[in-house]
């Protein structure tokens, strides 16, 4: 017979959201527990590539009563380090978390409680938070034998040839940086993306993103919700310098449009890139007259807009000498274990600033949750706090 468990609140995710919630919880004397199917920060271990750095500078690591206390508080932390981090947080308040709890079903179990079936064990609790990250990789229809961003580690791990990587967000551009230093040739299909530059007027992009009140910017401030939450992540990397399409033009890698799928071994693209970097650069550039404006000041010699080649609307990839298809698109929601009717159509949890329509259920690290900076590890902690206030708030009777 299957042993269950009693206690007021589970948080779904060891990672730093979810460790967010957990010290919270844990400062108000809530009894509860955080599952997840690794360990503390599990995808900042297996999901990421070796060499990969935070993109926000050091001061930003913010958590609930905990702040980065090193040497270099504008640089930025590689993701080891990063888990690290997360470990001495958890230890700094006993987190209660059971590693290697994959969860299996979430459903009610009446009388307004919840039945959490893992791998490890079954709870029945009147909350639950969900804090899982964004998902599994988005892979383009049609496309077989690729390698995700998230299973990517170094260029070594590839096979030798070329390499088209489809998507040029943050992960996109910092891979196609690095196999291009590493000698590979490198084919880079650039889809809608946000441009800014690493720093300006000597001062890091986030400094200026938050000194301007543009992280905390709500979702009910914007004018298209849905849109502001597809919204691709900066082409950033976690070091000095700009890293850009400019910069890997420059640096020999060939930019073609949106894949737009594949006709046996021949790569088709949208003419497109010209007008998506324009769109691009426009953006930037408004978010610099704002800067400008905001110090009242002239305006400072803006980075090069990018001179966008002919069209390339098919390569064949044999042809080309290309082994390896790495995707780094972005990522969709899944959650195989909600039994909940609380997903949209596009599989994401629906919540407003973090409640769902199921009483008890929260979500917490989603993108542009309510503040522009809510996936952000520096944005989880308002998030968190909110959703942790709202739980207290909320008269709750022992689960039995």
């Amino acid at each position: 017979m299957t042993t269950i468990d009693t206690i007021d609140t589970v948080v779904i995710g060891a990672g730093h959201a979810g460790l967010a919630v957990s010290r919270l919880l844990a400062e108000a004397g809530r009894d509860h527990v955080v599952v997840d199917r690794g360990r503390i920060g599990e995808s900042w271990r297996t999901a990421r590539w070796d060499s990969l750095r935070l993109l926000s500078p050091n001061w930003m690591m913010r958590l609930p009563h905990w702040e980065y206390g090193g040497p270099d508080a504008d640089g930025f932390l590689p993701a080891r380090r990063f888990v690290r981090h997360l470990e001495l947080y958890a230890e700094s308040f006993g987190a209660p978390v059971v590693s290697g709890a994959t969860v299996l079903e979430l459903s009610t179990a009446g009388c307004g409680a919840y039945r959490l079936v893992t791998d490890r064990g079954t709870w029945r609790t009147r909350h639950v938070i969900i804090a899982t990250g964004p998902g599994v990789p988005r892979v383009p229809a049609g496309l077989r034998e690729v390698v995700t961003a998230a299973a990517y580690r170094n260029p070594a791990q590839l096979a030798p040839g070329g390499v088209l990587v489809i998507g040029a967000s943050a992960s996109g551009v910092q891979i196609a940086d690095e196999l291009n230093r590493a000698g590979r040739e490198v084919y880079l299909s650039v889809g809608r993306h946000t441009r800014v530059p690493r720093s300006y007027r000597g001062k890091d992009v986030f400094w200026w993103l938050e000194r301007t009140g543009r992280l905390a910017r709500t979702i009910d401030e914007v004018r298209d919700p849905a849109s502001a939450r597809r919204e691709p992540s900066m082409q950033l990397a976690g070091r000095a310098g700009e890293l850009d399409l400019v910069t890997l033009q420059a640096g020999g890698v060939r930019l073609l449009g949106r894949f737009d799928g594949m006709d046996g071994s021949r790569a088709c693209f949208r003419p497109d890139l010209a007008e998506t970097a324009a769109a691009a650069d426009a953006r930037m550039n408004r978010l610099l007259d704002a800067l400008d404006e905001y110090v009242g000041d002239a305006a400072l010699e803006r980075p090069a807009a990018l001179v966008a080649p002919a069209p390339t609307p098919v390569v064949d990839v044999h042809r080309a000498g290309i082994s390896t298809v790495l995707v780094a698109s972005g990522y969709r929601p899944d959650y195989p274990w909600l039994r909940l009717p609380i997903t949209g159509p596009d599989g994401q949890i629906q919540q407003a600033r973090g409640i769902t329509a199921a009483p008890g259920v929260y979500v917490v690290g989603q993108r542009f949750q309510h503040r522009r900076d809510s996936a952000f590890i520096d944005g989880a902690r308002y998030d968190a706090a909110y959703v942790v206030q709202h739980l207290l708030a909320c008269r709750a009777e022992p689960a039995a």
